[in-house]
């Protein structure tokens, strides 16, 4: 009798991990050196926890620090696309954080994603495109399902860009101001991650189709699944599709929903807080072959995990030496 095999795939935002003496954003924004023990002691103790097979994180300023602890955990692959950018005037500030990705399996491919331009212009997108983090896409090959392409992304924030240059002297406490900001600085935030999220899916489904492989979307999708501008990603696809579906083969779903222990939650827990208020922000999107509950599935089980006992709903600030979201996982066995 064959035995089982298992896989864990997992995504955690790390909350600004940026190894003394940088800084993240400005000067004052560092880490003493037991703040930064503190941080490293948490996320080693997670990934543990967890045993990821892969996994992708995303706020890394330091990436050669990042690498050599997973590489110390058996994650001894480990690819990023880009690299955080110094500040001009003071070297040690850092912006730009990137994704990146470890894994216990080899990479057969790893590239930056890169936008199709026919697709930048069916959608109008006529200046130079550019994400707000370059997305990782990678393929890795697993015995039993075969070659899987795993997509670490980190959409933009909901955070607005300021407009008062717009209004002459208005000042940030302008009412006016406050209410641009609230409607046209929130949109243009929806609509640029929803441009971020359009060429992630367009690419994924396209792979999918020419490839035939499996597909995992994994990372901080910055708004929840069911808001305008991300419910196209898995609305199209039930959790079950019948084999008369013409898109039996290319689709993506929030494999929350594939999970055999989603019962166990009154509700899908939240991964972030903010003023008290628990939201799913981070997600693993995942195509049909790992469905376990179609018929002959190549998945025999998947249960989904919430890493979140370091989270305080209470708490109205950020605890640098921890992480202010959840690390999520799925666990599958073959």
């Amino acid at each position: 009798m064959a035995h089982s095999q298992q896989y864990c795939f997992a995504s955690l935002n790390l909350l600004n991990f940026t190894a003394p003496p940088f800084s993240f954003y400005q000067l004052h924004e560092t880490y003493n050196d037991t703040q930064w023990q503190s941080k490293t002691q948490f996320i080693t103790g997670l990934i543990e926890h967890i045993n990821p097979t892969l996994i992708v994180f995303q706020e890394v300023f330091s990436v050669e620090v990042l690498e050599a602890l997973c590489k110390d955990l058996g994650l001894i692959h480990f690819a990023v696309v880009d690299m955080p950018q110094p500040d001009s005037m003071y070297p040690t500030v850092l912006f730009n954080p990137v994704v990146a990705i470890a894994s216990k399996l080899p990479f057969t491919s790893v590239e930056a994603l890169e936008p199709c331009p026919e697709l930048l212009e069916y959608l109008n997108n006529q200046q130079q495109f550019r994400f707000n983090r370059t997305p990782i896409k990678c393929r890795i090959e697993l015995d039993g399902i075969g070659p899987i392409m795993c997509y670490a992304v980190h959409f933009k924030s909901q955070r607005v860009l300021s407009m008062a240059h717009m209004l002459g002297e208005s000042e940030q406490g302008d009412p006016l101001l406050t209410l641009l900001h609230e409607t046209v600085g929130t949109m243009q935030s929806q609509i640029s991650r929803s441009l971020e999220a359009s060429i992630i899916y367009y690419d994924a489904l396209k792979t999918q189709r020419e490839q035939n492989c499996a597909t995992l979307v994994m990372g901080d999708f910055n708004d929840h699944l069911h808001s305008p501008a991300l419910s196209f990603m898995t609305q199209t696809f039930p959790p079950q599709i019948h084999n008369s579906s013409p898109f039996e083969s290319v689709g993506l779903v929030d494999s929350y929903l594939f999970a055999d222990n989603n019962h166990t939650f009154d509700q899908k827990p939240p991964t972030h807080f903010y003023r008290g208020k628990g939201n799913v922000l981070d997600y693993i999107l995942a195509s049909k072959v790992f469905n376990p509950n179609q018929i002959n599935p190549t998945v025999k089980t998947l249960t989904y995990h919430n890493y979140d006992g370091h989270l305080d709903a209470k708490r109205d600030e950020e605890d640098i030496r921890y992480s202010d979201h959840s690390a999520i996982a799925i666990k599958v066995t073959l």
